[in-house]
């Protein structure tokens, strides 16, 4: 395909996302289906095009004047992917490609930003979240939301129950992985260009094998500060896909038990293939369905860890769609939810033994909110130092303990962003019961 016609496919593709409220895999797909003539590269490129309009939605659209679809790809052709004007508007009259430019698009496309925007324009997030932003980040809300609008690294957890760091090494050369900053058995690829179409994890041998599994960075490093000991008896609360269940069970090194539960047993059903993948034999999954599944574990885990449901604000460079799907009732909800989890989920804990919450939120009222809450209401746990409980796991490199260390708040949890640490939004806290 020609530029003009890419550009074409991705203002159809971005019209059924933004008018039609479609996923943007799900749009992408079905763009594929009806033009069987775009090739792979294609489809990268015009599914990267709307990401990354997506990403920079409303920059975009305060720069252009308008926020429909065809502007809002024009405007991330000149100033995300740095086209000059004469690119954009010669590509308009290839086959297939949209309209000619109007004189107020030509405008546009060759004015400079605008440094005077407000902080939500600039930093590429709904209005409605601006007090809640200011709240996490202060004077850099603007900075750290402009980190979180960007495309996003892949980062590889190496499996130790079937392979070690330095045996991986090799395998993971034909993706151009490179050893993480962060973390002693993990894996890190860069971004592409997003153009370029990303490399199949899921294509090469030591995947198929069970050697890495793919875990961003700081999900890793919050199953890192559960610091779950060969022998003991864990429960995954809200195990979902089962991501930290087998990176508990790699530092388990397949002794103890885990139990891997999920309200939605659909999603815990995905993870049946992935132990099998994985080698390991200590993980029990709990099936909700089973109504009484989890009563003999009452009062019984040396941990249970909590990957809470949340509004998935720390995903952002990796779902850009979601960002302008956030309204103020789901953050009530979601709050609500995370309320009463943390509740029932301490009922597990034995005395002496430990909870890990943790969300893919930088949001303070899903966070920290959150746990001086259920602190105040139940007295027989205190807040640890997560950080250094992570650092004790032995699972982070020198760099990685630094930057836990740097943005560990007053009470002992940690945040970690785009900006502080290159992963994703993660929030985890360490909660001890008293013996």
């Amino acid at each position: 395909m020609r530029n003009g016609g890419r550009i074409s496919a991705a203002i159809s593709v971005l019209t059924d996302v933004l008018q039609r409220h479609q996923p943007v895999k799900i749009a992408v797909r079905d763009w594929g289906k009806r033009a069987r003539y775009a090739g792979s590269k294609d489809r990268a490129w015009v599914s990267g095009l709307v990401l990354d309009a997506l990403r920079r939605r409303n920059s975009t659209a305060h720069h252009m004047g308008h926020d429909d679809p065809r502007a809002l790809v024009f405007g991330t052709l000149r100033f995300a992917w740095d086209w000059p004007a004469r690119d954009i508007e010669q590509a308009c009259y290839d086959d297939h490609g949209p309209t000619p430019l109007t004189n107020a698009e030509r405008d546009a496309l060759i004015m400079a930003p605008d440094p005077t925007a407000p902080i939500h324009v600039q930093g590429d997030f709904p209005e409605w979240l601006t007090p809640h932003m200011e709240r996490v980040f202060g004077p850099d809300t603007v900075v750290e939301a402009q980190a979180m609008a960007v495309r996003a690294d892949v980062d590889l957890r190496v499996n130790t129950l079937k392979s070690d760091a330095e045996k991986a090494a090799l395998p993971l050369k034909s993706v151009r992985a490179v050893p993480s900053k962060l973390l002693t058995n993990a894996y890190n690829i860069p971004a592409r260009d997003p153009t370029e179409r990303e490399d199949s994890i899921e294509g090469i041998p030591a995947f198929s094998k069970g050697w890495v599994e793919v875990q961003d960075a700081g999900s890793q490093i919050a199953a890192a500060a559960a610091n779950a000991k060969p022998g003991e008896q864990v429960l995954d609360y809200c195990a979902g896909g089962g991501g930290k269940t087998l990176a508990l069970a790699a530092q388990m090194q397949g002794t103890g038990q885990i139990y891997a539960y999920d309200i939605d047993g659909k999603r815990l059903s995905a993870l049946v293939p992935r132990l099998k993948r994985s080698g390991a034999h200590n993980v029990q999954l709990v099936h909700p369905s089973e109504g009484t599944s989890l009563e003999p574990l009452v009062g019984q885990m040396d941990l249970v860890f909590v990957d809470a449901p949340c509004t998935g604000t720390g995903t952002w460079r990796r779902k850009p769609d979601s960002k302008w799907r956030v309204k103020p009732a789901q953050l009530a909800k979601r709050m609500e939810d995370q309320r009463q989890i943390l509740a029932e989920a301490a009922n597990y804990v034995k005395p002496g033994g430990r909870l890990l919450y943790a969300t893919c939120s930088f949001l303070i009222e899903e966070d920290e909110d959150r746990v001086a809450e259920f602190l105040a209401a139940d007295t027989r746990f205190r807040e640890g130092d997560a950080a250094e409980a992570a650092i004790a796991s032995g699972l982070l490199t020198d760099h990685g303990a630094a930057v836990v260390r740097k943005f560990r708040g007053p009470t002992g949890s940690v945040r970690l962003t785009p900006r502080r640490a290159g992963t994703d939004g993660f929030f985890f806290a360490l909660l001890n019961r008293e013996a």
